[in-house]
């Protein structure tokens, strides 16, 4: 069987002779997994939210890939928010996130922006470092990790570590188990349907933008709450006239050039089992759906990208080629090495807490 568009990795869990063993597309990310475990217990926990409405794993699902399941995500209260949950696996290998790819640093700057931002989490981080003080579960899990207390840039760095772990496995794909149907697929992948253009890699994805032509999603204009959402990152990101704006720009807000807009990263095809709907603004139901748009050359655009051109499939190429993107969905992410299974978030507030020394 071929697999030519990446090397599989063998990661071996546990040291006896008999251990199972999860096929990776990469080598796993080097991590302090004191931190990491204590960044999943931040990754489930309200608290971190302002109102206490939300934690990272309200729009970061781990039986949907950590995504989901909304075309558009929601948003802190008062909000709701303009783009589709993208799934974290794989994250750490990116070098850029968000569907505009506007933050290009670390995931510890993720961490941050995800948590502050108004309308996503909306937290002063100074308050989210008092609430994580009172709680003695943080105390000792932060002395585990080598810290003193618990602090911002702790925090931050301890949910970067615990997102680097959040890795496919055992995608048949990678343990050269695809179907006849996968294989035929992925001919037409990297042939006829020419998809391995953009989505290429060991993540299926150039990490660069293009303008496919996804329609626009209305509802984020019909909504108010989240049409507030978008005016204020628009306004934050220097979009001119975003008052009257009716369409995402997408990596236009990182360079403002006109070839730009309505430009946004590739996504990686890793778990679509588990990530519809699609798109950034989740426009397409299914994965049926997204071939369909391919097949007939993408959206209308203007500045399209020019490669995109109809293709001419027949329904047994189309249903080949959906076998062939499912082959890249690997096992659930909802396991315990994914999810904070102990329901240990209430603890008793300090009396005269102003009063108290840190």
């Amino acid at each position: 069987m071929k697999r030519t568009l990446q090397a599989v990795c063998v990661l071996v869990l546990g040291a006896s002779a008999g251990a199972a063993q999860d096929v990776t597309p990469d080598p796993a990310i080097e991590v302090d997994a004191a931190r990491a475990e204590l960044g999943k217990r931040m990754f489930y926990d309200t608290r971190l939210s302002g109102d206490t409405a939300l934690s990272c794993a309200s729009c970061h699902q781990p039986d949907k890939a950590f995504t989901d399941g909304e075309a558009l995500s929601q948003a802190y209260t008062g909000a709701g928010h303009f783009r589709n949950a993208p799934t974290l696996a794989n994250v750490g290998f990116r070098e850029a996130w968000m569907h505009d790819g506007r933050l290009g640093t670390n995931l510890n700057d993720v961490a941050r922006e995800m948590i502050t931002e108004t309308y996503l989490m909306n937290m002063d981080m100074r308050i989210m470092q008092e609430r994580m003080k009172q709680d003695p579960v943080y105390r000792k899990m932060f002395a585990a990790a080598g810290m003193s207390e618990p602090s911002n840039g702790g925090a931050r760095n301890a949910l970067m570590d615990f997102m680097k772990t959040i890795q496919s496995r055992n995608a048949p794909f990678d343990t050269g188990e695809m179907s006849a149907a996968a294989t035929r697929g992925q001919g037409i992948f990297e042939g006829k349907g020419g998809c391995v253009a953009c989505h290429s890699g060991a993540r299926f994805t150039d990490d660069k933008p293009h303008n496919t032509g996804v329609p626009t999603n209305p509802d984020i204009w019909s909504d108010p709450l989240r049409h507030s959402a978008f005016v204020t990152y628009a306004k934050f990101m220097g979009v001119e006239n975003y008052m009257n704006l009716r369409e995402d720009l997408g990596a236009y807000v990182r360079t403002h050039r006109e070839e730009t807009k309505r430009t946004f990263l590739t996504p990686s095809l890793r778990e679509l089992k588990y990530t519809a709907p699609y798109m950034h603004n989740g426009t397409f139901a299914t994965l049926a759906d997204v071939v369909d748009f391919y097949d007939e050359g993408g959206g209308n655009d203007t500045a399209k990208d020019t490669r995109l051109q109809p293709l001419g499939l027949v329904p047994s190429e189309k249903a080949d080629l959906i076998a062939f993107l499912e082959s890249l969905s690997g096992d659930s992410f909802d396991t315990d090495a994914y999810v904070w299974r102990e329901d240990d978030y209430d603890y008793e507030l300090i009396e005269n807490w102003r009063e108290q020394s840190n």
